[in-house]
């Protein structure tokens, strides 16, 4: 299986530029966007969004997916401001050629009919586009564990799911039992591992069995996340301290290139074996 590989750029460098660099450094063609020069994507303008994908089509980049904050408000906060920017997203979307928006499922509640009722307005907002709207599973929220994911996607079919392993550790969930319920469900991966204490690691070095899951995985795009460690002042530290570091890095375009190498070493060794 030969995989297009996507990021969360904005971990390797803050502007567009930056991003680019790193991505082209990687050999990653797409970009799940989530920030741009300190702005949220939902946040930028309609100008702002031709601006970046003119830049993204000279560098030969596409946009997979919009890495949008939805549903990462409380259950009793206002909504209407909210699905407000999530049609101005729908409208972003669109100028830059992404078919997929990630979102999630609120904060404050463990009663799904509220979540539902909500996500179903994002829904029907987005009926028409063509844009795949995507739950990622994340600790906190309605959809934290694999069991609440699959009540959101049994009840609204439509809805897609984004796979996080190590959001499913940070839940104490075995990542290959969530595989198993929510797998006809999976749009795409984030690809981010992690310890049993939760801690971010790179792609295999934790307790997401991610050589399983992608040994599973019948879709085409993984969207690196790096989320690793970067400490500024480790070129201070001596050798000794680095070591017991594990998984820590100078800066964040170094952290995001072992994130990328780590899931490259897992799709070699598969197509290897």
């Amino acid at each position: 299986m030969k995989y297009r590989l996507a990021a969360f750029a904005d971990e390797a460098a803050p502007d567009l530029a930056g991003q680019i660099s790193a991505m082209r450094e990687n050999g990653i063609e797409l970009l799940e966007i989530r920030g741009v020069d300190g702005e949220n994507i939902d946040r930028i303008s309609d100008k702002k969004a031709r601006g970046i994908r003119k830049m993204l089509d000279d560098a030969g980049i596409a946009v997979w997916s919009l890495g949008s904050p939805f549903g990462k408000i409380g259950i009793g906060d206002d909504f209407a401001p909210h699905l407000d920017s999530f049609r101005h997203s729908l409208e972003l979307a669109g100028i830059l050629g992404a078919k997929h928006i990630r979102l999630f499922s609120f904060y404050g509640t463990a009663e799904i009919d509220p979540v539902l009722e909500r996500l179903n307005r994002f829904i029907e907002a987005a009926a028409g586009t063509g844009i795949i709207l995507c739950h990622e599973n994340e600790k906190g929220i309605y959809g934290d564990t694999a069991a609440k994911c699959l009540e959101i996607h049994k009840a609204l079919p439509q809805l897609r799911a984004v796979f996080d392993p190590a959001n499913f550790i940070q839940c104490g969930q075995d990542t290959k039992q969530a595989w198993e319920l929510l797998s006809p469900y999976v749009e795409y991966m984030h690809i981010k591992d992690a310890l049993p204490d939760g801690s971010v690691v790179p792609a295999g070095k934790g307790v997401g069995e991610l050589p399983f899951l992608l040994s599973q995985y019948k879709g085409e795009v993984l969207t690196v996340e790096p989320h690793l460690s970067v400490f500024a002042s480790f070129d201070k530290l001596e050798a000794e301290q680095k070591s017991k570091m594990n998984y820590t890095y100078p800066d964040p375009r170094t952290a995001f290139r072992a994130a990328v190498n780590a899931l490259k070493d897992i799709i070699g060794g598969q197509q290897n074996g």
